[in-house]
């Protein structure tokens, strides 16, 4: 069951007439939990800045919250105000884990080009070399490096795995020369390459756990996703201000 389709709550019980203990909380969230039959692990289970409001993190970044005594699940947005401001707590830690999640893969897994001069900032780009729209914004890579912008591909076959595009990725992955490959796909070009194990498969599958639904989908450094093209100019700037 899908973590889009899991829940339509009515109301949260945001104070209970009986205290329960944390661990006996996460327990009968978690057996709520598995009645629901999420498609994505849960990570961890803890209060949240609502009193009498549990967050619950899922694999990949992804936020539920819940009752303490687990009759209530809900999935959205929980805001702070803040000096009159509005502050969106879920994307906060949403980002916070995908940046994690993003940041613990080996530059070696990535095909990375780099920085011209200072590296200012890193997006990371989830491609499908078969994509339109992949081979419009990866014509403005070099102009993001430029920029001082390094760009970092990640593999997601939009059609799926066994797709052309999934073929296409793999060929990339198992190239000698994955940057020249890249560059002559994104072309048109068809370029074929011996197989070999490659993390295509567990590329995609990361990508739909933080929500990748397309691509091209752009990761700012901060954990932000900017789904679909933007102009070379537009995301340096977006770049650029999630790393301060």
């Amino acid at each position: 069951m899908r973590v889009t389709r899991i829940i339509a709550a009515a109301a949260l019980a945001l104070a209970s007439t009986f205290a329960i203990a944390d661990d006996a909380a996460e327990q009968a969230i978690r057996k709520t939990l598995d009645t629901l039959q999420l498609e994505v692990p849960v990570e961890s289970i803890s209060s949240s800045e609502l009193n009498g409001l549990y967050q619950v993190k899922l694999k990949g970044g992804r936020v539920l919250y819940a009752s303490p005594d687990g009759q209530f699940v809900m999935q959205g947005y929980l805001f702070q105000v803040k000096d009159g401001k509005p502050v969106n707590l879920t994307e906060k830690v949403e980002r916070q884990a995908v940046a994690a999640t993003i940041n613990a893969v080996p530059a070696n897994q990535m095909v990375v080009f780099p920085a011209v001069g200072e590296t200012k900032s890193h997006i990371t780009v989830f491609t499908d070399t078969t994509c339109p729209y992949c081979q419009k914004l990866h014509g403005e890579v070099a102009q993001l490096n430029r920029m001082g912008i390094e760009v970092r591909y990640m593999a997601f076959p939009r059609q799926g795995l066994e797709s052309p595009g999934d073929q296409q990725l793999q060929a990339v992955w198992c190239s000698k020369d994955r940057k020249g490959t890249l560059e002559k796909m994104m072309s048109g070009k068809e370029i074929t390459a011996a197989k070999c194990d490659n993390p295509v498969n567990k590329q995609f599958e990361m990508g739909q756990s933080i929500g990748v639904s397309g691509t091209p989908a752009i990761i700012l450094q901060d954990g932000q996703m900017i789904p679909g093209y933007q102009p070379a100019p537009q995301i340096a700037k977006l770049a650029l201000a999630a790393q301060s």
